[in-house]
């Protein structure tokens, strides 16, 4: 997870260093020597993550001299408090002592082994949401993630999870395929709520400030920069789906967007962003190597 970098730029390593001490605990072994099953504890996956994307920024800006003032951000799920500390609306620390609860307090919300999360392919994601809504009238599932126009994530207790991909493979046929995610809880659901409200508790905790670029939200797809906007928005993520296909688009259409730099560990969004919108340019940013690329081609005017 950013090994390569951590060991490249004094910068990134001081990131690490600022996620140990605020979180008072040796996050810097286990990401890079483990346990693995504590690193992939939701509480420590959440802070991993986001300690190693920030130290990928710190150090394009600080060691390759690249001035980061993109005209907008997002972030998936987790990816949103960072993309918020990015746009410097809230402080590293706070961020990252928030999301290890944030971790903590979703694994709680429901009894292990009562929910899961399955990612659909080869169906419309309006066919998902009628398959969720008849078998699981009281949003015992629902979707979570709409991640690009082929793969749609159903979330909730696993038994109506399991009748809705059924009911779709029934309205889709032999063409739609799922995989259950190997998560820890039902994330983005109705389920969550009770982490909802204990996040939002301590959202009144953190400093925060309006953001200096609109991060465009998860939940409504759409810019925020106030405070009072930033901390909605956070909330209701918690509980409802990432409509990621949308983001991708309020960033091309509403923003300009044609290049789209992803900061941190692996390429996943990248990929999605490429099935998301046709045309556009996306570069993934977790070895120094493409960090030499990415601030030539911002050094340029081309990002």
């Amino acid at each position: 997870m950013c090994r390569d970098i951590y060991e490249a730029f004094p910068s990134a390593r001081d990131v690490f260093e600022e996620a140990d001490y605020a979180l008072e605990m040796n996050l810097t072994r286990t990401i890079f020597d483990g346990p693995e099953e504590e690193l992939r504890l939701t509480e420590t996956t959440q802070p991993a993550i986001m300690t190693a994307s920030i130290a990928v920024l710190r150090a394009l800006e600080r060691e390759m001299g690249v001035r980061v003032a993109p005209v907008c951000g997002a972030g998936h799920s987790l990816g949103e408090y960072t993309a918020l500390v990015a746009a410097g609306s809230i402080a590293f620390q706070d961020a990252v002592s928030l999301v290890k609860k944030r971790g903590a307090w979703m694994q709680e919300a429901t009894p292990e082994g009562t929910g899961c999360m399955v990612a659909l392919m080869g169906i419309e994601p309006e066919d998902v949401i009628a398959a969720c809504s008849e078998v699981a009238p009281n949003m015992e599932c629902q979707v979570a993630n709409f991640n690009s126009p082929g793969q749609t994530v159903i979330s909730g207790i696993t038994e109506f999870v399991d009748k809705a991909v059924a009911m779709a493979a029934k309205k889709g046929g032999s063409r739609v395929k799922s995989v259950t995610l190997n998560v820890s809880a039902p994330f983005h659901s109705r389920l969550m709520m009770p982490a909802a409200i204990k996040l939002r508790d301590e959202f009144e905790r953190c400093r925060w400030k309006p953001a200096v670029w609109p991060v465009i939200s998860n939940a409504e797809a759409a810019p925020v920069s106030s405070v009072d906007d930033i901390k909605r928005a956070l909330f209701e993520q918690t509980y409802s789906p990432v409509r990621w296909v949308e983001t991708v688009g309020k960033m091309a259409d509403g923003f300009g967007v044609g290049v789209f730099l992803e900061l941190g560990p692996g390429n996943v969004l990248s990929s999605l962003n490429k099935r998301c919108r046709k045309g556009i340019t996306v570069m993934s940013a977790d070895a120094p190597d493409k960090l030499e690329a990415i601030a030539k081609l911002i050094e340029k005017g081309e990002a």
